[in-house]
């Protein structure tokens, strides 16, 4: 590893050939243990600023839309943690001249309390090429470590070392961005707050001469009391604010103290003594209300899709409500109090393979008319479709009051609570914690929280008609499987996108506005024909569609998607090209080359295809190459259940198994260019 010095430079490419992305690291020692910093990332023009604020990216702003910019968070490492940084140049737009890397502290600390602070740069391939030790950081509160910088056609790397006294907003600012530092702006009290909102800011009058600056008084622009005791001397100007740092989880766990493997974890909410469903039900539902009223952030995310206000959030449990003869106990309650209002729902849950009782939800929907409440949240491990309730509940229309009644999967509280410690973040660390500590309690094999699990009492004779040819079209049981298959591929990209931090939903090419039964009754008549199960999932970043296809009558999934061919250059170096960037892709990986204008085109396992690229080209030369297919196969399980031979277990692994040995491996799609307007005729 080369060792730069302040000041210095090197070209990227005389030191690897594959810099065209490279990892950036940034580590420094607490020598309390305490200390940190935060890193940022600015890209900028010819002119030395950014072309607008997206392109400052730190804690708030992580990634860069066409992937040119990825901040990736803390890593534990032997002395403490770094944190990472990923550039792809040759994504990086051609109106990008430098690239600047720098850290910042906050209240009030400096680096000179942090030790062996260091950048280090590696390549793609996790090479490292140069690291730059930065050892008279002093009591700067923001340095830039270094900037990447193009020369020509190529990339460069210098050493920089700069501090800044004024922290992130100096340096922010210095390049053309509008940032608002946290940091000490406690000298803004609320009251002044609320006077700067309530009054515009108006640009302020050209200076008077001193005679007449006595009477000239301008409507509108009559200066705000100063509070009292500010009388002496003009008002200290505010600090800038930015937004608060946002805590999540690292992905590597830090190494335990305990002496061995046998050592267990102290728990927040035991779960491995539950001997019953009705134990499970009880422990589950104070779980989850109680990390839902301690965590904002994620008690919103809960119950904002029902109606529910942003505001003060109590829950409960065992509430007791009359009911007739015989008083009914919900197994929870949510209230959240706003502006003198509340809004108010009762929850049931069920785990396991437990079903909702329509008669139990049908009472709770009484009560809550009759007592004002807003909504019945109904949880379970069954998942919710449109136009295909999960229970049936009777809405009295005489009623003023309407109640709403909404459902809540295990598997969308599951994705909530990891969406927020893996990727997006909660105000602190005991809210991090908190839900760490419940996404580890509906993950344990005892919780009875893990999701659909069940392709139902039809799956079996379903799959013996599509065996023997029995199966005919208008079956319910079709039906019910089709259902069945739609649920498994809701809760497939619930769990991808929790893991990815990206959106991951489920294709329809239904028309806009056709009913949801009827689709489902049409899959159903083509399930009796064809044997098959069919979904698409459209995954962000993802460079088109994943097809997934299982076949009942021959046992197999298969997971597919389809990349268009390169709008320049030559077919054998698209070939050329797509075979490298699998490398490292299972050999029994298919593709397919597609042909416009024909059913199918060459084709061929990776493993056959590596040493011979040009075999995926048609003979003819003037066919037109549309794209490449990507499959990947796998045996179906039997059975209905999520056992490690069933069905929903299979489907679950290939398609995580498609996604991370062959997706990303994968170019991102480029970002579709505005076309250029014509100039308007004069006529």
């Amino acid at each position: 590893m080369r060792e730069m010095v302040k000041g210095s430079n090197v070209a990227l490419a005389a030191l690897s050939e594959n810099a065209g992305s490279v990892i950036v690291s940034l580590s420094w020692v607490s020598p309390t243990g305490e200390g940190d910093a935060d890193v940022s990332v600015l890209l900028l023009d010819a002119n030395g600023k950014v072309r607008s604020d997206s392109d400052f990216y730190f804690y708030n702003n992580p990634v860069a839309a066409d992937g040119s910019v990825q901040l990736l968070g803390k890593t534990p490492t032997q002395s403490g943690d770094e944190d990472r940084i990923t550039f792809d140049l040759t994504a990086v737009p051609s109106g990008i001249d430098r690239i600047v890397v720098a850290a910042s502290r906050y209240e009030g600390a400096g680096f000179g309390e942090l030790e062996d602070l260091k950048m280090t740069l590696a390549d793609g391939g996790g090479e490292g090429l140069l690291g730059f030790a930065i050892d008279d950081a002093g009591t700067v509160s923001a340095i830039i470590f270094g900037e990447l910088y193009r020369r020509g056609e190529e990339w460069k790397f210098r050493a920089v070392g700069q501090g800044y006294d004024t922290g992130l907003a100096g340096l922010a600012a210095d390049f053309g961005v509008d940032v608002d530092d946290d940091a000490g702006a406690e000298e803004t009290a609320d009251s002044m707050e609320g006077r700067e909102q309530a009054a515009p800011a108006v640009p302020a009058p050209a200076p008077a001469p001193a005679a007449e600056q006595e009477q000239q008084v301008t409507p509108g622009l009559v200066p705000t009391p100063r509070p009292p005791g500010d009388e002496a001397g003009p008002r200290k100007a505010a600090r800038p604010r930015t937004a608060k740092k946002k805590v999540t989880v690292p992905r590597v766990a830090r190494k335990s103290l305990a002496d061995n493997e046998s050592w267990k974890r102290a728990r927040l909410f035991p779960v491995s003594l539950l001997k019953s469903d009705r134990d499970r039900e009880t422990r589950a539902t104070s779980v989850l209300l109680s990390v839902m009223a301690q965590v904002p952030e994620f008690g919103r995310r809960l119950t904002a899709a029902f109606g529910a206000p942003s505001g003060r959030m109590e829950t409960f449990t065992e509430v007791s409500l009359p009911h007739g003869d015989t008083p009914r106990r919900p197994d929870g309650v949510v209230r959240v109090e706003r502006a003198g209002k509340l809004w108010t729902a009762l929850v049931e849950t069920k785990t396991n393979g437990n079903v909702l009782k329509p008669e139990q939800v049908q009472a709770y929907v009484d009560i809550a008319a009759r007592r004002g409440y807003e909504a019945v949240i109904t949880l379970s491990n069954d998942v919710a479709l449109e136009g295909s309730p999960l229970v049936d509940v009777k809405m009295d229309g005489r009623r003023k009051h309407k109640v709403a009644l909404w459902h809540l999967s295990w598997a969308e509280v599951t994705h909530q609570a990891q969406m927020l410690i893996r990727h997006e973040g909660v105000g602190d660390k005991t809210h991090a914690w908190l839900l760490q500590e419940l996404l580890y309690y509906l993950r344990h094999e005892n919780s009875g929280c893990h999701g659909f699990q069940n392709m139902g009492a039809a799956w079996v004779p379903v799959r013996n008609g599509i065996d023997d040819e029995t199966l005919c079209q208008g079956d319910a049981r079709a039906l019910e499987v089709v259902e069945s298959w739609e649920r498994l591929i809701r809760q497939i990209c619930l769990s991808l996108g929790g893991e990815l931090g990206q959106k991951v939903l489920p294709v329809q090419r239904a028309k806009r506005g056709a009913d949801p039964r009827t689709r489902r009754s049409l899959l159903a008549d083509q399930l009796c024909v064809d044997g098959r199960l069919h979904a698409e999932l459209r995954i962000e970043g993802a460079p088109g569609i994943l097809a997934i296809s299982a076949d009942l009558r021959t046992g197999k999934l298969r997971n597919s998607i389809e990349i268009p061919a390169p709008e320049q250059g030559y077919p054998l170096t698209w070939a050329k090209r797509l075979i490298r960037r699998l490398a490292e892709a299972p050999a029994d990986l298919h593709i397919e080359t597609l042909i416009e204008g024909e059913t199918g085109g060459p084709r061929g396992t990776l493993e056959r295809l590596r040493p011979e690229p040009a075999d995926m080209l048609p003979k003819n030369n003037d066919t037109h190459i549309t794209g490449f297919r990507l499959s990947l196969f796998k045996s179906m399980g039997s059975s209905r259940g999520n056992a490690e031979s069933g069905f929903i277990r299979s489907v679950d692994d290939a398609v995580h198994r498609f996604y991370t040995t062959v997706l990303v491996h994968l170019d991102r799609p480029a970002p579709r260019q505005a076309a250029a307007k014509e100039p308007a005729g004069t006529g």
